[in-house]
């Protein structure tokens, strides 16, 4: 993708934007662009602002200040949300109401539905999200049955049914086993062979590391870098490992600054 092409396209804009919970302040006017075909990891502590940020862009929490697009249309006036799908932290599947995995990834293909009647396109993309997942063989199966890794995986199942060209994903790596994180790592990175930008929220990066192409670093609710993430310096996005200074040349000596701390 040209320099050109990014600008052109960005799938989703924040500028300026603030944000509060209660009467805090948590977002202090960001400023976050992902353009189309791009994975951007969004990196920081707990309470740095991460999850509040992507909550703002899917309308969950509400912005006191700023501007944010998608596809280039104010979220205030933006309808089309098939074309974005949403993968919240982990929690259970169902909301511990009882229902089977093939129900709950239903559920996501309903803002493709016809008056709300799956048919057998819907049904078919319902099957594939659940193949891509690793999970076509519990498809009758109660989500009530699984492990915290696979009610994850049905979670992105879920995201996936309606073909989205935009994921959002809030910590779809925690407290999720090794295999399971294999099989999510598989599935984004067919989601982004075949055109899908990615915004991911992640505590470090893990095993989706070589799908990032770019990092936002959030502290107390700004943006302390934006740019190469950890791997392409050789550095670790954990806390206390060497990271290179935002401000400094990508090419800088290593600083201990700790951006996650």
């Amino acid at each position: 993708m040209t320099a050109d092409q990014q600008h052109r396209d960005p799938v989703i804009s924040l500028r300026s934007v603030t944000a509060e919970l209660g009467s805090r302040p948590v977002l202090r006017g960001i400023d976050l662009t992902v353009h189309r075909g791009e994975v951007v990891a969004l990196l920081g502590a707990n309470g740095s602002g991460k999850s509040t940020a992507v909550r703002t862009v899917i309308g969950q929490v509400p912005v006191t200040g700023g501007e944010i697009e998608l596809f280039g249309t104010p979220r205030r006036r933006f309808r089309d949300w098939a074309r974005v799908g949403y993968v919240p932290q982990r929690t259970t599947a169902a909301g511990g109401v009882p229902a089977t995995v093939t129900e709950v990834v239903s559920s996501g293909r309903l803002s493709r539905a016809r008056f709300g009647v799956l048919r057998k396109e819907d049904r078919a993309a319902v099957r594939r999200a659940l193949e891509l997942v690793g999970l076509a063989d519990r498809a009758k199966d109660s989500v009530n049955a699984l492990s915290g890794g696979q009610h994850q995986r049905v979670l992105i199942a879920r995201a996936l049914a309606s073909a989205p060209e935009l994921l959002i994903m809030d910590e779809p790596m925690a407290g999720v086993d090794l295999a399971s994180q294999e099989v999510l790592a598989a599935t984004l990175r067919e989601q982004v062979a075949a055109g899908a930008s990615v915004l991911l929220v992640l505590h470090e990066l893990g095993p989706l590391e070589p799908l990032i192409d770019r990092a936002v670093v959030l502290r107390d609710g700004c943006v302390l870098h934006d740019g190469p993430p950890p791997r392409a310096v050789g550095q670790h996005a954990l806390p206390g490992h060497d990271h290179v200074h935002p401000h400094a040349a990508h090419d800088a000596e290593p600083l201990r600054t700790g951006l996650l701390s």
